[in-house]
């Protein structure tokens, strides 16, 4: 809803410069725009010049409840994506990171008045552009500011002005805020932060990262942004470590997960923020080599977010949503970190397999299960969870055992085709032919590596019109099994899948009913003429780019058949496509 008020009248009390006056004006103002998203364009030039008189004023020595109206103010200025120019110097962006308390000591940065009087906003902009880190001396003292109030509204502010501006992104980087904000993390144990400090610390730290590659670098390199924010969640969670790599909640270390209360609203908000910001700075992680000591903190972090899964927060969606971002964020780790998940003890109440805590597993499972339920946006919701359970079953035996016993059970019901019905096997090989190519892919991967990827055990479990697309970017068409390693131990039929397994239709994956055989009775020419019949058809069809006909290599892939060569085809039975030709040739070479 767009709102209007006669900011003219506000302007004109400010431009009169006693505190007193310009107080009631702005508190007036705020009381009526408070909850206004959406601005008159007619009164862009207000706006913005109603901010550059608010920045003036910060200049001076002002009283507290000044100086919060003046920052409320500038908090609402600032959803305005279409005047931020006051908001985004050098000057105004200093003054604003000072009242946050995340300011830097930087003797090049003039006062907003001194800009203003000397040379100008658009010139300005331009140093602002200039100005470099070198400039930056250190970080000024965190708590400067003791009014949380006003710290928290100059924090609002800035995380405003780089959500909706690019240039103000810039300034805020070579001013160094992230540095500002790593100082005030440090002190994530101290209780005496408010909530909304403690939040919007974390919100500008994952705006600047997620927007700009040096910012993340710096905080990853510089500020060692893994271990800082691995503290800041452990505060935030309230942990304690009985053990290396297990976590409990302090105070409740002998409470079993299931029964510990739920996370409160504030917790999950700040945790939530703390796993994005963790999410946007690992994203590279398994692309690049990883050492000693940055795998001990990624498996300390995995077993954090082993306590983020194993916890609720207060209501089933944000539940859900804080066990995405905990999802998301375990897909960044190594791989060799994924054990951490399995590490902590058999309990009571524990679900245990082959002598291991699979609780952590079993969860992982239920969430993939609820997001396939629902249905929406499964390559954003689904493909995190069901890759990270892919991958966790190709390193860990346990894992994949456990995993199997609950997607594919032995077969006993093959009367139904693999896709039709409830179980989570069913949905999986439902999904397997979704017009979404990843989400199919993922989940016809997550079934071959149930299968141990061999092609026999996944046929029967999805059938083989299912499964050829996989196996046909693989190169398995032909049968077999792929490169991965796993135990040899052999699967049992059950008995009801061996009295029926010589009537089950491959193509299919169930039993079919005996088809009457439409040759019956056709003399060997009469067979010859329908097929040659269907040839020809083949070959008309190829002509006219209607269907395009296909071969299987000896290599288990599929090849074009050229027009040429179905053409002879249709008029030699016995001819045989080059490429299959010479196949057999390097074959009998070998």
């Amino acid at each position: 809803m767009t709102m209007k008020m006669d900011i003219k009248g506000t302007i004109e009390q400010m431009e009169r410069g006693e505190q007193d006056i310009a107080l009631l004006a702005l508190r007036n103002y705020n009381t009526q725009m408070n909850h206004c998203f959406n601005f008159s364009k007619e009164d862009e030039l207000d706006r913005q010049l109603l901010g550059g008189l608010v920045l003036s004023f910060l200049d001076r020595e002002l009283q507290p409840s000044c100086q919060l109206a003046c920052l409320e103010t500038i908090r609402i200025l600032s959803r305005d994506n279409h005047c931020l120019e006051p908001f985004i110097t050098l000057s105004a962006m200093s003054t604003l990171a000072r009242y946050a308390g995340i300011g830097v000591v930087n003797s090049a940065a003039p006062t907003h008045s001194q800009l203003v009087e000397g040379q100008g906003e658009e010139e300005g902009g331009k140093e602002a552009a200039q100005v470099s880190s070198e400039e930056v001396k250190e970080v000024s003292p965190p708590s400067e500011n003791s009014d949380q109030e006003v710290i928290a509204e100059s924090l609002k502010s800035i995380s405003n002005i780089l959500l909706h501006n690019e240039t103000g992104q810039g300034v805020a980087a070579d001013l160094q805020l992230i540095k500002g904000v790593a100082e005030r993390l440090k002190q994530c144990y101290d209780p005496n932060w408010i909530h909304e400090v403690r939040f919007f610390d974390l919100r500008i730290t994952f705006l600047l990262t997620a927007l700009r590659v040096d910012v993340r670098a710096q905080l990853v390199r510089e500020l060692h942004g893994i271990s800082l924010l691995g503290n800041q969640l452990d505060a935030t969670l309230g942990l304690c470590w009985p053990d290396t790599l297990e976590t409990a909640r302090a105070g409740l270390e002998d409470v079993p997960p299931e029964q510990l209360p739920p996370l409160s609203r504030q917790q999950t908000e700040l945790a939530m923020e703390i796993l994005k910001i963790l999410f946007t700075i690992t994203f590279d992680t398994t692309r690049r080599q990883v050492d000693e000591e940055e795998m001990a903190e990624y498996r300390h972090l995995g077993a954090m977010l082993r306590h983020c899964l194993m916890s609720h927060a207060d209501g089933e969606e944000r539940t859900d949503e804080f066990h995405s971002h905990a999802v998301n964020l375990l897909g960044n780790l190594p791989l060799p970190c994924l054990d951490v998940l399995l590490i902590p003890k058999v309990q009571p109440g524990s679900i245990e397999y082959m002598g291991v805590n699979m609780d952590a597993v079993n969860m992982l499972l239920e969430f993939m299960e609820k997001t396939l339920d629902r249905g929406l946006k499964l390559k954003e919701t689904l493909l995190p969870s069901l890759n990270l359970l892919t991958e966790s079953a190709r390193i860990h035996r346990e894992t994949r055992k456990f995993l199997r016993s609950k997607v594919l059970p032995p077969l006993r019901d093959v009367t139904n085709r693999p896709e039709v019905g409830s179980a989570l096997r069913n949905k999986l090989v439902r999904i397997m032919t979704s017009i979404d190519t990843d989400v199919k892919d993922c989940a016809a991967e997550f079934l071959f590596v149930l299968c141990k990827e061999s092609v026999s055990r996944f046929v029967k479990y999805t059938g083989y019109g299912n499964a050829a697309g996989l196996l046909a970017a693989r190169g398995l068409l032909r049968g077999g099994r792929d490169s991965g390693i796993y135990s040899e131990d052999e699967e049992s039929d059950t008995e009801e899948y061996t009295k029926v397994k010589a009537h089950i239709n491959p193509i299919t994956g169930v039993v079919q009913e005996e088809q009457p055989n439409p040759m019956e009775g056709m003399t060997e020419e009469q067979k010859e003429y329908e097929a040659m019949k269907l040839v020809h058809m083949f070959d008309r069809l190829s002509r006219t780019n209607f269907i395009q006909p296909m071969q299987l290599g000896m290599d288990g892939k599929m090849s074009e058949i050229s027009p040429g060569d179905l053409h002879k085809l249709a008029h030699n039975p016995l001819f045989q496509p080059e490429e299959q030709a010479n196949s057999d040739s390097e074959e009998e070479a070998q």
